[in-house]
């Protein structure tokens, strides 16, 4: 079972991550964090939850980036 403390800490990654390369799809999350696609999902999931992050669809794509980015 995945902890709370996992997830946010995921989150943390996706932030700074997403802060040093900017609009990222989630499949390059994934590879830049070094985590499962279902932990990526949380984490950006989170990170939307708190206003942080803005997402989108291009084509079959999801790209996620910084909100004020």
């Amino acid at each position: 079972m995945t902890s709370i403390n996992m997830i946010g800490e995921a989150a943390g990654k996706v932030w700074h991550f997403l802060d040093e390369h900017g609009r990222s799809s989630l499949a390059t999350l994934e590879n830049g964090i070094e985590a499962p696609r279902g932990m990526v999902l949380m984490a950006v999931g989170w990170l939307a939850r708190e206003g942080k992050v803005e997402l989108a669809q291009e084509g079959r794509t999801t790209i996620a980036w910084l909100r004020g980015d």
